[in-house]
């Protein structure tokens, strides 16, 4: 179905991977275009409750697919890698930051630029030890323009999110975890076991809840603290299967 990325969907947890690996996973506009399409058709199946995303081979994405640019002909004078790319690109993100399912990058190895910007729009972020993580616009003259210099102050800090920029250096994953960008590292060998134990605990909970956790943290981490409170007091949401998970967990209490 797919010719640049895979999908395994299996006990309520979907898994997209990049799948270019002979190209560290570089980002195109046919990739970007059935990312899309994979988003939209999991997001809209009430049998998946989590996303992964991950990379084949050695890469989460190293960024975008600088060769094809240059095929294109696109012209990057202002810093930009052209509104094709960018348009794909924030809709693919926009669909993850706002899928009702959890959404969790695992950054299995180079993670960079574009590969970082995607990563981004995950609720939560697991890495390996050994990743290689860091956002190079400025090596090359480049600007972000899918959400980057938003989204990292947030997981970092601003003056922390401008000195990776500025530097363009290349962090690990082990540094990752301690700046706040990832939650937590593991070992490459058992990082796919230690991400999927961790979905699976996810999948097993309401997925009404988890829609309505994802709607609430939006709203605390865009709108100030009052506007935030009163959001989350007046707001209702429908979880038709609260009356039947409290009653299977009551049955429990009896045992």
């Amino acid at each position: 179905m797919y010719s640049y990325i895979k999908v395994l969907e299996e006990n309520k947890i979907a898994e997209i991977t990049l799948n270019r690996p002979e190209r560290m996973n570089a980002i195109t506009v046919d990739l970007l275009v059935e990312l899309k399409q994979a988003v939209q058709d999991i997001n809209n199946n009430k049998n998946t409750n989590v996303i992964i995303l991950t990379g084949a081979g050695r890469a989460f994405s190293a960024g975008v697919d600088l060769r094809e640019l240059e095929a294109n002909g696109t012209d990057v004078s202002s810093g930009g890698v052209g509104e094709k790319l960018d348009i794909h690109a924030n809709e693919v993100i926009k669909l993850l930051y706002d899928s009702p399912k959890a959404v969790i990058s695992k950054i299995n190895g180079f993670c960079f630029t574009g590969g970082l910007e995607l990563a981004l729009s995950a609720d939560l972020i697991y890495v390996a030890n050994e990743a290689k993580i860091g956002d190079t616009h400025a090596v090359l003259g480049f600007r972000p323009s899918w959400g980057l210099t938003q989204r990292l102050p947030k997981y970092i800090g601003n003056m922390r999110a401008k000195e990776l920029s500025f530097t363009a250096k290349t962090i690990s994953g082990l540094e990752a975890k301690e700046l706040g960008l990832a939650l937590e590292s593991f070992p490459l060998e058992s990082l796919n076991k230690n991400v999927y134990d961790i979905a699976l605990k996810i999948s097993n909970n309401s997925p009404n809840s988890i829609k309505a956790y994802k709607d609430l943290y939006s709203t605390a981490q865009n709108k100030g603290l009052k506007e935030g409170l009163k959001y989350e007091a007046d707001t209702a949401y429908e979880i038709p299967e609260v009356k039947e998970r409290v009653k299977s967990f009551l049955e429990k209490l009896k045992n």
